[in-house]
């Protein structure tokens, strides 16, 4: 479940990111989403100046550049991510499958302007302990200290789901009385009762 998050965060500020660069094909013979997070980014990782090798960075929200998570489709890269233990990544543009496996996999990809994205680097890179508050219920990215109080858009249902860790068959399950209840005043219209 997801509904506040206050969290440092890394900066990853590269564009065009892609699903290889974040989980390499030759790791995704596993069915299980355990210990990906060891591979997460795994060539970069050789680099000794990478920012996840750094002491400097660290929490729960990743900050990357534009296009994130292009190539192709492999929702190991949201595994990795995860287990890794980031639950929210913020950048100016998703690829598409890579957005909806996120969010089919509790973790919450934060789109925002390229100028506010260039903004939230800066403030990281100036004092790598500050806070960002990621409040789902109000939709807004809140860094009191800089001012910013940035909204961003989640479908609805999604934020219902991510809210309450909900899959798309939890979710249905939560409706069941409703569910019941339809069914039950299309049966009495049927049989013809009032």
């Amino acid at each position: 479940m997801i509904t506040k998050i206050i969290s440092t965060a890394i900066p990853l500020p590269l564009k065009n990111i892609d699903t290889d660069q974040i989980i390499p094909a030759e790791f995704l013979k596993a069915t299980t989403r355990k210990n990906f997070g060891k591979k997460l980014f795994f060539a970069w990782r050789n680099k000794k100046n990478f920012v996840l090798n750094s002491k400097k960075f660290f929490g729960k929200i990743l900050v990357v550049g534009y296009n994130f998570g292009c190539g192709s489709s492999r929702e190991h890269a949201v595994w990795a991510l995860k287990d890794y233990g980031f639950q929210v990544v913020i950048s100016s543009y998703f690829a598409d499958i890579f957005k909806n496996n996120a969010l089919n996999n509790s973790l919450l990809p934060i789109q925002v302007s390229e100028k506010i994205l260039q903004k939230i680097f800066k403030i990281i890179n100036k004092d790598p302990k500050i806070k960002i508050t990621i409040d789902l219920a109000n939709q807004q990215i809140i860094i009191p200290e800089d001012n910013i109080k940035e909204y961003f858009y989640i479908d609805p249902y999604k934020k219902i789901c991510l809210m309450n860790g909900y899959d798309d068959i939890d979710y249905v399950l939560s409706l069941k009385e409703q569910i019941i209840s339809f069914e039950r005043a299309c049966h009495s219209r049927e049989s013809g009762n009032p």
